[in-house]
């Protein structure tokens, strides 16, 4: 979750080192620092808590040259949020930063007998320290019997004294990237630090180690034999990442997302049908399966929950959807007649990466839908559907989700043609209404101001409740969270039918209620328990398709998506709950974009 820069080259490390910071913060963070390895190899380091810019006004008032450095921002695990828990951390000779969780850091600070030399409370210092006690010259030598001491997750970026002017990096789990350039070398934990210097770059893998020198990547094993690393190009520009004129990225992601689908289903449709072909998926893996099982945590385990709503009826097999964080511990009952799904934005996720490696031990194929080109999971997979979303900035999900519905739902497609559920002119008309959700959305996105309007109800309340049932309480689920996630506001989704069974009596007067009706089949049922919070003083804000017919009354603010499949209204609905939820944030003056206590990319347990 912390973020990590690294250059050394002809340039000013300083700037470098800032601006690949602020390129970072989106993903969450409570601290900052870097380290300077000066003309003299002198390390000079700067540590702050806080924002990036309480750091950039310590560093710029050093004069001093750096042409080689190391940056990271913190998000406290190992201790709270101090000065000395901050990175990067200096034990002897070893300036080092990292990302990820040490497990057996108490056990090594008893075997190095380091107590009277900890200044912190973190495992990242312990490493630290371990590492200088292994160091004897060889940098390879002493990161190898470094990573063979350790448990845990890390990315590792390291400064050794005698080395000025080298980096050193080695990751497992965590995610590290690095890069040459005539500018010099570079090494991050997210792409997007790297993105104003190359296009090309490639994905540090696990249990390899990388030096960096101003005219060179190396990389090498744990053997320490030098390797040929898998360069990729970006596949888009810096414009992705930057707000572009509106005021949050958040916004920006919202109205993203009819052209994130556009981009994730047009070239997978072939004659109208859905194709995995250039994603080298066959169809024998979905025809070999008798039951499927969803993986994934947050956001994507709720679009995991819409697509287990829409498949389980069309396929006629059981599918189950699991939060990774339990499913690893959970003794699943899957085996080789198991297709297993796993859903991660990042593709760095770690309980879902965990999850996935325990799903193939058990014999299950692996198929992971991902945004993040040569990410763990996509890499590990035994398939890859990679969504096209882009760099999504914004902690609170917004286009990764509709692309990872999009994703499922043509895989549900797939499946149900190549299974003999559908016919071909079947098929066809799915796809077809899956693209009539594209305009559905953009129909959506253009009542941003009339939404706005109707937050006002919201802002000042400390509860609020979402209901529907079928596909709608799978949508409901995914708007409660991101109600929680930026405004703060304590937010839950229920069955609607479930209300009298014990949640109604939380209904007081005015407590608002977001009721999603969208579903055929049950409709008459839910506008009915409706009718049983309004009749107990509840605040109801209404989302029907737009020819919904309604007794005056039913709600105090009604919301009318167009006319579309039932199947397919959660694409509309998403654009409205995530617009009720940035427009609840911003009314409350919050940061929508970075909220409290909350990361991007989750890459600890």
């Amino acid at each position: 979750m912390c973020g990590i820069i690294g250059y050394t080259g002809p340039l000013d490390s300083k700037k470098i080192l800032l601006n690949g910071l602020s390129q970072l913060e989106y993903r969450g963070y409570d601290s900052a620092g870097a380290a300077l390895c000066m003309e003299n190899s002198h390390i000079c380091l700067v540590r702050r808590t806080g924002k990036v810019a309480n750091l950039k006004e310590t560093m710029e008032r050093i004069t001093d040259v750096s042409h080689c450095g190391l940056g990271h921002t913190r998000w406290a695990t190992h201790g709270g949020v101090t000065t000395q828990n901050t990175h990067p951390h200096q034990a002897g000779k070893v300036t080092l930063v990292h990302n990820g969780i040490i497990e057996n850091y108490h056990q090594l600070t008893e075997q190095f007998h380091l107590e009277a030399k900890l200044h912190s409370e973190t495992d990242s210092e312990v490493a630290a320290w371990v590492l200088d006690s292994l160091y004897q010259g060889d940098p390879l030598e002493a990161i190898t019997r470094l990573v063979a001491l350790i448990k845990g997750s890390y990315s590792f970026c390291i400064m050794f004294e005698d080395y000025p002017g080298e980096i050193y990096a080695i990751r497992n789990v965590s995610p590290l990237v690095a890069a040459y350039t005539r500018s010099g070398s570079f090494v991050a934990s997210d792409l997007t630090a790297l993105i104003p210097y190359t296009r090309q770059y490639f994905v540090v893998p696990e249990d390899h180690i990388v030096r960096l020198t101003s005219y060179k990547v190396h990389l090498y094993n744990l053997q320490r034999h030098e390797e040929m690393p898998e360069l990729m190009e970006v596949n888009w520009n810096m414009d992705a990442a930057m707000k572009n004129g509106f005021p949050h990225f958040m916004l920006k992601e919202i109205h993203e997302q009819p052209e994130a689908l556009r981009n994730t289903i047009l070239p997978r449709l072939s004659k109208g049908l859905p194709d995995f072909t250039d994603d080298q998926i066959p169809d024998d893996v979905f025809t070999s399966c008798s039951q499927i099982h969803i993986v994934a945590c947050g956001t994507a385990m709720h679009a995991g929950m819409a697509a287990r709503s829409m498949m389980e009826p069309l396929l006629r097999i059981p599918v189950t959807v699991s939060v990774a964080s339990e499913f690893r511990y959970e003794e699943p009952l899957i085996g080789e007649d198991t297709l297993v799904i796993i859903i991660s934005q990042s593709g760095e996720t770690i309980d879902t990466l965990a999850a996935m490696r325990l799903a193939k031990n058990y014999g299950a194929a692996a198929l992971s839908v991902v945004n993040v080109k040569g990410s763990t999971i996509a890499r590990e997979s035994d398939y890859t559907l990679y969504t096209h979303a882009g760099p999504e900035i914004a902690v609170a999900s917004t286009k990764a989700y509709s692309v990872q519905l999009a994703a499922l739902y043509m895989i549900g497609c797939r499946m149900a043609l190549v299974r003999g559920k559908y016919s071909v002119p079947q098929a066809t008309e799915f796809m077809k209404k899956l693209l009539n959700a594209i305009p559905a959305m953009e129909a959506m996105i253009a009542q941003k101001d009339s939404i706005k309007a109707l937050v006002t109800h919201l802002i000042n309340k400390s509860d609020a409740f979402f209901i529907g049932r079928g596909l709608d309480y799978a949508f409901s689920l995914e708007g409660a969270l991101k109600l929680k996630e930026i405004s703060y506001i304590h937010a839950e989704a229920y069955a609607a039918g479930e209300l009298k069974h014990g949640t109604i009596a939380l209904i007081t007067e005015e407590v608002p209620v977001i009721a999603i009706a969208t579903q055929e089949k049950v409709f008459a049922k839910t506008i009915s328990n409706i009718r049983e919070v309004k009749a107990r003083g509840a605040f109801v804000i209404l989302i029907t398709k737009e020819d919904a017919v309604l007794d005056r009354g039913v709600a105090d603010i009604h919301i009318r998506i167009p006319k579309i499949g039932d199947r397919f209204t959660v694409f509309p609905i998403a654009v409205v709950l995530q617009l009720i939820a940035y427009y609840a944030s911003t009314g409350k003056n919050l940061d929508v974009d970075q909220p409290r206590n909350l990361a991007k990319s989750v890459t600890v347990e």
